[in-house]
């Protein structure tokens, strides 16, 4: 077993063998990568990725984030290709085959298979001298000097290579589309992520009760308010209008200093000028302003007119807190 000074010194050794290979990879991109960009953007059809081993599994990581940045793509292991799966590529199709020697046998039986079909093949690879760099309409480097594997044969850098080749060619087609968060909204629905990006504070407050009395309301019907909405806060609304809110600290702080409380009313201790937010604002940005003013609830309203209030809880359901 190795000491800890020992394995931090592989750790830091194994991510500069690591570095050095990714920059060495900058000088291969070449007008290949410019078309195979652009033929992938032009594209009526999809994108199949394929590999095997190791290079499979890069090829579906590929695929995942393709997917999730508007480039229509599907993952095809070249084991399986040949034994059906084939049938999934279509007329219009191009397919990127990754091949860190670009000899494997079930890579040497894929590649004819796809080029009699007329698809064209892209070719990600780290030897262009092989039959699948040979056979390629383009070619795209992988080549690494060398694993950072102490034996030179786990794939470390040699995947690293794959993946970081295939982010280039996702980014740039992010890029060349115009590729904005409310798209991306659009393909990551679930989750925090996506909630961050299409969630309104509409979709919560009318989930909420809607607490409000009347200025000359009494302090009891104040407390009652806000104990039976559960939300900690009552507005106050006077025709139809918001002119203030009063929150359970508020009322602490009240019978904290007033010692006649008992003929106070809600107008006499109402906080006039709440902050709020209008119902399309999203509910990350409520989210934000809650966390700034440390405040756990926050009133949704429109000119003057009380729509509804988001707890903190709520957001934090959500994952957005």
């Amino acid at each position: 077993m190795k000491n800890s000074e020992e394995i931090k010194q592989i750790a830091i050794e194994t991510l500069e063998i690591e570095r050095d290979s990714i920059s060495r990879l900058i000088e291969t991109i070449d007008d290949d990568f410019v078309k195979v960009v652009e033929e992938i953007y032009q594209s009526k059809g999809r994108l199949v990725v394929s590999g095997i081993g190791k290079s499979a599994i890069v090829a579906q990581k590929i695929v995942a984030t393709l997917n999730s940045t508007g480039t229509p793509s599907l993952f095809m292991h070249a084991a399986d290709a040949i034994h059906g799966d084939l049938g999934m590529i279509q007329e219009h199709d191009l397919v990127i085959c990754i091949s860190k020697s670009g000899n494997t046998p079930e890579v040497k039986v894929l590649v004819p298979l796809v080029k009699n079909m007329g698809n064209k093949l892209i070719a990600l690879t780290g030897n262009f001298e092989s039959f699948l760099g040979e056979q390629a309409d383009y070619r795209l480097s992988c080549m690494v000097e060398q694993e950072a594997c102490p034996n030179n044969l786990a794939p470390t850098n040699s995947t690293t290579a794959q993946m970081v080749m295939g982010d280039a060619l996702a980014v740039c087609l992010i890029k060349c589309r115009d590729f904005g968060s409310q798209d991306f909204a659009k393909y990551h629905p679930g989750g925090a992520l996506g909630k961050k990006l299409y969630l309104r504070v509409s979709d919560l407050y009318t989930q909420n009760e809607k607490p409000q009395v009347k200025p000359n309301d009494s302090l009891k019907e104040v407390i009652l308010e806000i104990s039976s909405k559960r939300l900690g806060v009552t507005a106050v609304v006077e025709n139809e209008k918001l002119i203030g809110i009063i929150t359970d600290g508020d009322l602490r702080r009240m019978l904290s200093r007033e010692e006649n409380f008992h003929e106070l009313t809600a107008g006499q201790i109402l906080t006039s000028q709440p902050k709020t937010l209008g119902r399309d604002a999203m509910a990350i940005e409520a989210a934000e302003m809650m966390k700034t003013l440390n405040i756990s609830q926050l009133i949704i309203a429109e000119d003057d007119q009380y729509l509804g209030v988001v707890h903190f809880h709520d957001l934090l359901k959500e994952g957005l807190i």
